[in-house]
């Protein structure tokens, strides 16, 4: 699957994108913390995972949300406009 990083969340982690294949992770959070595990980088990123929002296949979706047959995910902090 495509992982998408925006914001501070790709300068922490230090890429735009990445490809992944977790095994064995079956939502949004497990995967969060399966990514956390990649580097001190992602460790970084992921740290306060509760202000991070989430898109599967550019559909906003819970971290709760089932991740099997996903292509893409995006990683973004909340955002506000003026």
């Amino acid at each position: 699957m495509t992982i998408l990083y925006f914001a501070w969340v790709k300068e922490k982690v230090g890429l735009s994108q990445e490809e992944v294949t977790p095994t064995g992770i079956e939502t949004v959070a497990g995967l969060m913390d399966w990514l956390a595990t990649r580097s001190d980088r992602h460790a970084s990123a992921f740290a306060e995972r509760k202000l991070i929002k989430v898109a599967i296949d550019q559909v906003h979706a819970p971290h709760s949300a089932p991740i099997v047959g996903v292509k893409e995910i995006a990683f973004f902090p909340p955002v506000t406009g003026g």
